[in-house]
């Protein structure tokens, strides 16, 4: 049964004292966002639940990521949702290997009628890919993915950067996040969506750095419309010091287990930096959700939920 490698390398030892801006009193702040379509519906926030100041989330509240179960259809993956006692999901509807073909193209409003036979809350759809590479094409492909992912009853949508090395680093790669935002700004905001941000620490990506992204967002004055998503994997594979538990909306947990590699290293259910990132996310006040990041050899696991279960139990016990 696969749990968390307790190994530390001298690369994560090294890293200096982080930078962490969190404020839990203005933790995870919701966007109060309506939808302006006619089939409107009130959400349930799960996403950015906030937090007063006197208040920590004693252990981390899990959700379970649809990649994790992609060999499952929808109704499976919900049941292995409950199963293991979480009702926060992420969900995917794409084409990525392996995901049972149940999942490919499932109309909205059947993923919300099984979620809520299920008793399950979709968090995020994940994802946009390309959202800083900003087009006609693209905002055709966000409105189409956005009205999906609201019709759903999703409550976010994942945003990923291009990751293909063909962006430099200079000033028109930096001027093309905050034209991205702006436009997705209403997109969201119209669909009563959260924007999820998520940098990748690969050197390919044309963004690694959620200091970079929070700039970004403060630029377009969007701190009621996007939020972070922090990957233990990428914080570390970046070498980022850089903590903001204010506008933190999802943690991805995943293992490095050698991070001179510079793209694809081994991901696990668990890995050497984990503890301490999650550590100082819990401390300083973030109360958002917590799920496993993970590559297909573990899809593949004959006891997936076994290896799920021991992996949650583990980290509850450290909190």
């Amino acid at each position: 049964m696969m749990g968390f490698y307790h190994e530390r390398s001298s690369f994560l030892s090294q890293m200096k004292e982080r930078s962490i801006d969190c404020h839990p009193g203005l933790l995870n702040q919701r966007a109060v966002a309506t939808r302006q379509k006619s089939n409107s519906r009130e959400r349930r926030p799960r996403l950015t639940k906030g937090k007063s100041q006197a208040m920590r989330q004693a252990s981390p509240r899990f959700a379970l990521d649809h990649l994790a179960g992609s060999r499952l259809d929808v109704r499976a993956f919900f049941a292995l949702a409950r199963d293991q006692g979480l009702t926060d999901i992420l969900f995917s509807n794409s084409f990525a290997p392996g995901m049972a073909a149940s999942a490919r193209g499932m109309p909205a409003s059947d993923v919300r009628s099984a979620a809520a036979e299920a008793g399950v809350t979709i968090i995020t759809v994940n994802a946009l890919q390309r959202f800083n590479e900003w087009t006609p094409a693209r905002q055709a492909e966000a409105s189409k993915i956005a009205d999906y992912a609201a019709d759903c009853g999703a409550e976010a949508l994942v945003l990923v950067p291009v990751n293909d090395g063909s962006w430099p680093a200079n000033a028109e790669r930096h001027g093309n996040l905050p034209v991205a935002l702006s436009a997705l700004k209403p997109i969201l905001q119209s669909r009563g969506l959260i924007g999820l941000i998520e940098p990748l620490g690969f050197k390919t990506c044309s963004l690694r750095s959620k200091k970079e992204a929070a700039k970004a967002i403060a630029a377009v004055d969007g701190r009621s419309v996007f939020r972070l998503v922090h990957d233990t994997f990428h914080h570390t594979l970046a070498g980022e010091t850089f903590f903001s538990c204010e506008l933190t909306g999802l943690v991805h947990i995943s293992g490095v287990n050698d991070p001179t590699f510079w793209i694809y290293p081994n991901r696990v259910l668990g890995g050497s930096d984990n503890g301490s990132q999650i550590r100082a996310l819990l401390d300083g006040g973030y109360a958002g959700p917590f799920s496993f990041e993970l590559v297909e050899e573990v899809h593949a696991l004959d006891d997936l939920a076994g290896a799920l279960a021991a992996s949650i139990d583990l980290i509850r016990r450290d909190y």
